[in-house]
């Protein structure tokens, strides 16, 4: 096991064994205790009382974040002449159609999220085998299958997110950053949590929302109480 280094010791002193933090003690506390000198993304782990394989308890959906994620998102608009003026002004970092289906099925995938038409899903299907492994494949679920691609391309900026539950039951995300206040990253966390709760399952019986842990990039998890959320 690696040795912990001084400011590594000194933030893990931090955290009580056993202790339940509220949402607001958790935020204040990853601030305190990351130690990188890079700004480091905060973290959010909810454990849930689902079980994925069953696709009538499949949790998935998109929340926009208050705040923002703090993150430099890299937007590939693929849409058609019409609406490509719009979308390089709602800040698509990338627009087009041709053209850049031709880089993608020759391996480019230098984007975060691809924004696309219903009409040109057709087209997009033959790119399957590089943007799925990839989490890049546009989804009408997630938002980014859209006849306003303006409009989801905008929402993309300024923090709206997709997320889904994967095969342990925990949906994992980025919220924001540790340079943002702790009553940012408080925010953030309660709307992303808010959102996960209302997209239940209507046959999840028992206890929902198992366990939450907030973290930051090589943090320690700071376990919060699910019943500080309400």
């Amino acid at each position: 096991m690696a040795k912990l280094t001084k400011k590594q010791k000194i933030a893990a002193e931090k955290i009580e064994a056993g202790k339940l933090y509220s949402l607001a003690e958790a935020a204040a506390l990853v601030k305190e205790i990351t130690t990188t000198k890079f700004d480091a993304s905060v973290d959010i782990d909810v454990r849930l009382g689902v079980d994925p394989r069953k696709a009538n308890q499949m949790v998935r959906g998109v929340v926009s974040l208050p705040n923002g994620t703090g993150k430099t998102v890299r937007v590939l608009a693929l849409c058609t002449p019409d609406q490509e003026a719009a979308a390089k002004e709602a800040g698509a970092d990338y627009v087009g159609l041709d053209e850049y289906i031709e880089k993608i099925k020759g391996g480019w995938t230098d984007v975060d999220v691809i924004i696309t038409m219903p009409q040109i899903m057709g087209k997009i299907g033959a790119l399957g085998r590089v943007l799925g492994p990839r989490g890049l494949m546009p989804n009408p679920k997630s938002g980014t299958v859209t006849m306003d691609v303006a409009k989801a391309v905008k929402e993309v900026k300024q923090g709206k997110i997709d997320f889904k539950v994967d095969k342990f039951g925990i949906v994992h995300t980025s919220i924001g950053k540790v340079s943002f206040s702790a009553e940012a990253i408080a925010e953030n966390a309660r709307e992303f949590i808010d959102t996960v709760i209302k997209l239940k399952p209507a046959v999840s019986k028992g206890e929902y929302i198992k366990s939450i842990y907030l973290s930051s990039t090589m943090s320690q998890g700071i376990k919060v109480d699910t019943k500080s959320i309400g």
